[in-house]
């Protein structure tokens, strides 16, 4: 499937959490609430303008169910650690409701606590029935978090399997192989 417009994968109920969350992802420069909002203002505003009373709330709410370690939503996200700041870039995916989330190297620069509380989201987020594809260059994070493993090499699919199936020189051969 091709999107045109990151709108068209946003309405198939597709969202993308860039590998470059300070890059990319975020603006440092506003709030945790603004970034949380961005990517679905129409959720929040009314008549063209924004709610902010609606924007509080949500925000607050993805602070809460993310456990976004900050001392107020109105703090700029480039103050935030890298892990707080990945997790104010997942609840901006999580903000448009997408049905499959897609996850570019979703713990890189995080550190190891943070990292867990990504691993656990995302357990919680596929128990609830989401659909997560997940990048990764770590070995040990593909291995530890996917239920099938696809390897890209030379921009083709070389090889899948099932996790149970999987070892790092399996994955490590079909990704040098091609």
């Amino acid at each position: 499937m091709n999107f045109g417009h990151p709108k068209d994968a946003l309405g198939a109920g597709v969202a993308y959490l860039t590998e470059d969350r300070k890059g990319n992802g975020l603006i440092l420069i506003q709030d945790v609430k603004q970034n949380i909002t961005l990517a679905n203002l129409q959720e929040i505003a009314h008549r063209g303008r924004i709610d902010n009373n609606a924007e509080i709330k949500v925000a607050n709410e993805y602070r809460a169910s993310l456990d976004i370690k900050t001392p107020s939503i109105e703090q700029k996200v480039g103050n935030l650690s890298g892990g707080n700041q990945q997790k104010v870039s997942l609840a901006k995916c999580l903000f448009v409701k997408p049905d499959v989330l897609i996850l570019d190297e979703p713990t890189r620069g995080i550190d190891v606590g943070a990292k867990y509380e990504i691993y656990t989201i995302m357990n919680r987020l596929v128990q609830e029935g989401m659909s997560i594809i997940m990048i990764s260059s770590e070995l040990p994070e593909i291995l530890g978090m996917s239920d099938r493993i696809y390897v890209v090499s030379g921009g083709k699919i070389a090889g899948e399997m099932p996790t149970a199936a999987a070892t790092q020189e399996k994955i490590i051969s079909l990704a040098t192989d091609y």
